[in-house]
């Protein structure tokens, strides 16, 4: 510590964990606070550029240790040594100054290292012409603009690796400036909760700003606890630095080796068992914790385990502080890593803290039902949607929305825009998506929206319990539009024998007062009916809700019961998994002239020639069989796909430019040996293929 003459030090690590045991290889790059505060100069840029370069060139995750002062502040010592100032009264230099200047002995020497710009101007008041300082360029390194340029290269660096790879910031002091910005940009962020605020600006410069004490510490700004971790920027608070590197190992466990490499599969045995049925069961209009659901819990009468949807202890959350009408975080299924999304179901607080800044502002609690999606709910969603994707992670969303809250502030507040952003983040998703609606859930209007499977029908698939439902409308509501009063009075007169019997009566001659008494009845008989055949009206609407009529409809795969739902999405997503990366084998060997449908329909070709029954391309247990069984097979199909593109490729380069294609064949030729070389001008010559 001490001795660098650099404030930024970069390592090549090779982490050997449960999930890695032969290691993987991350790139951490850290200020060195103890350098100039940790500040940003051209060198620490450039530092910074080449290590994060060198992640994405090996595709391997990228982790930042953040503590600095951002961008470097400098003035040019030399200089500082050196400048004359010519004053107002020489006798009394209070009055203020007019200018600085240079001797020419001093000019001389700094003109020579380009230093300064000077102009030789006469004094208004001596006459004696004097070197004026114009602009002071100065001979050491680092002293402004030039460190905000490098501030710029690492900002535009960290925003392009985070798309590429994974990327994860520890905050463990103090990030101002550029260093607050690379934390945003490189999303996931886990900061210590004391001493380690996210800035633009300290709390001192705010307060002589403001010419009063306004704030009284950076944690005001832009500390864990009060401000990062509840608006989203901070996806985990650590107590301890330690805490930190452990939250980081936990949270490498779930992410590929290398982009695009194979999920790290963790062995539950001893721990979970796949075959199982789950545990814990929503009750139906019982708000609940949905974390029950995810990862079971401990029964505190007994201390007995009731198990949840994923493996044992698997459940990592983040963002826990933010929007919390939402959940997302990392989990495995039968060892697979998974990203989740859960809707939460109880009724959340949201805080507005008060400004000290704004003496007139109040700090305001609002309440955020559930199973709703606020602005800051769906823009949360969005954003775990775009993490997992840069994870390479499959995603399981549990869907449980009965639409956005589309009042006025949260109109104003862009709920529609974030909205939006869930399609968008979606529609770019690269793993397989499964949306799946829980027991005595269900999913509405808009909420169905933004996450239905033909938004990205290569990737996503969408599932339902038994006892879900979904709809444009809540039964209720879609009774109040299409099942009106008078539709229920018709409905009545057509089902109820007493009102049967008083409309016959009405039919036949009556005298005024016989007809008036029987109409009396009849519309005591309607009052009556009334409540009981709301009730029957609401439950008409809910009969074109079931999961037997989504699926009937085509707007859902398959119903799949909660008892079987573990079982069953385990081994859909070990085959959509082996599925993709077949497809990308077969892309690649076609040179993406086969698109992604055309690379499926081929897979399944194959498949239905090996098993002669196309019912079984449904089933995932025999697919995931045939594949293993038969990988030898698959690799001559693939042989097959690869000829079959060089075969017309050459033919394309024949008909655009045969001369190219002969001279390339020549000098391709040469090369070969002499039985190879003879066998080819055979077959040239023969004509034969």
């Amino acid at each position: 510590a001490g001795k660098n003459d650099v404030g930024m030090v970069a390592w090549l690590l090779t982490l050997k964990t449960p999930q890695f045991q032969e290691g993987r290889q991350v790139v951490l790059i850290a200020n060195d606070i103890t350098f100039k505060a940790g500040s940003f100069g051209t060198r620490e840029d450039v530092v910074f550029l080449l290590a994060s370069r060198l992640a994405r060139k090996k595709k391997i995750p990228r982790v930042y240790i953040a503590a600095n002062a951002g961008a470097r502040i400098g003035l040019s010592e030399s200089i500082k040594k050196k400048f004359k100032v010519a004053w107002q009264d020489e006798s009394d230099p209070a009055l203020g100054y007019r200018y600085l200047y240079l001797t020419d002995e001093d000019y001389a020497e700094l003109s020579k290292k380009e230093a300064v710009n000077c102009k030789h101007l006469p004094d208004e008041r001596t006459g004696e012409n004097r070197w004026r300082i114009m602009e002071i360029i100065g001979e050491e390194i680092d002293l402004g603009v030039e460190n905000l340029k490098g501030s710029g290269t690492i900002a535009g660096e960290t925003s392009i690796a985070y798309q590429e790879i994974f990327t994860l910031t520890l905050v463990a002091g103090r990030s101002v400036g550029i260093g607050a910005y690379l934390v945003r940009l490189g999303q996931r962020t886990i900061q210590n909760v004391s001493s380690a605020p996210i800035l633009l600006t300290g709390y001192q410069a705010l307060n002589t700003l403001m010419g009063r004490e306004v704030y009284a510490s950076n944690d005001q700004l832009g500390g864990g606890h009060s401000v990062m971790h509840p608006n989203g920027v901070t996806h985990l608070l650590a107590e301890t630095h330690m805490d930190a590197i452990k939250a980081t190992i936990t949270w490498l466990s779930y992410v590929p080796s290398f982009a695009g490499s194979h999920l790290p599969i963790h062995d539950i045995t001893g721990v979970d068992t796949v075959e199982r049925s789950i545990g814990f069961r929503p009750t139906k209009g019982v708000p609940y914790d949905p974390r029950q659901l995810l990862c079971g819990y401990t029964n505190k009468f007994d201390d007995s385990w009731v198990s949840g949807f994923f493996d044992k202890n698997s459940y990592f959350e983040t963002l826990s502080g933010w929007a919390e009408t939402v959940i997302c975080g990392r989990a495995r299924l039968g060892g697979i890593p998974t990203g989740v999304i859960i809707t939460e179901n109880r009724t959340k607080e949201k805080k507005y803290p008060a400004d000290p800044a704004d003496l007139t502002s109040q700090e305001k609690i609002i309440q955020q039902a559930g199973c709703v999606w606020f602005p800051d709910s769906a823009n949360k969603t969005a954003q775990a949607i775009r993490d997992f994707n840069g994870e390479g992670l499959p995603l399981i969303i549990f869907a449980n929305w009965r639409g956005f809250s589309g009042g006025q502030r949260d109109m104003f507040d862009e709920v529609l825009k974030f909205g939006a952003y869930i399609v968008d983040a979606l529609v770019a998703f690269k793993q397989p998506v499964i949306v799946y609606i829980p027991p005595f859930s269900e999913l509405r209007g808009g909420a169905w929206v933004v996450i239905d499977s033909t938004i990205n029908s290569d990737v996503m698939e969408m599932y339902a319990a038994d006892d879900s439902r979904g709809g444009v409308l809540e039964a209720n509501g879609a009774a109040s539009i299409k099942f009106r009063e008078k539709d229920i009075l018709e409905a009545a007169h057509r089902l109820d024998p007493l009102l049967q019997s008083l409309d016959l009566k009405l039919k036949n001659p009556l005298s005024i007062a016989e007809e008036e008494d029987i109409r009396a009845e009849v519309k005591q008989r309607e009052k009556r009916l009334m409540g009981v055949y709301q009730q029957l009206a609401t439950h008409f609407a809910d009969l074109h809700d079931t999961p037997g009529r989504m699926a009937a409809a085509g707007a859902i795969k398959k119903v799949v019961p909660w008892e079987n739902a573990r079982s069953f999405f385990h081994w859909r997503l070990r085959r959509k998994l082996a599925e993709f990366d077949l497809i990308k084998q077969i892309q690649n060997v076609s040179k993406s002239n086969q698109d992604r449908r055309q690379a499926v329909a081929n897979l399944k070709k194959w498949f239905v020639e090996s098993e002669k029954d196309e019912k079984k391309w449904e089933e995932d247990k025999i697919v995931l069989d045939w594949m293993e069984r038969d990988a030898e097979k698959i690799k001559h199909f693939m042989s097959q796909v690869e000829f079959e593109r060089v075969y017309n490729d050459t033919q394309s380069m024949l008909r655009d430019s045969p001369e190219a294609v002969i001279r390339g064949l020549v000098k391709v030729i040469n090369n070969f040996d002499a039985p190879t070389k003879r066998a080819l001008l055979s077959k040239l010559t023969s004509g034969t293929q």
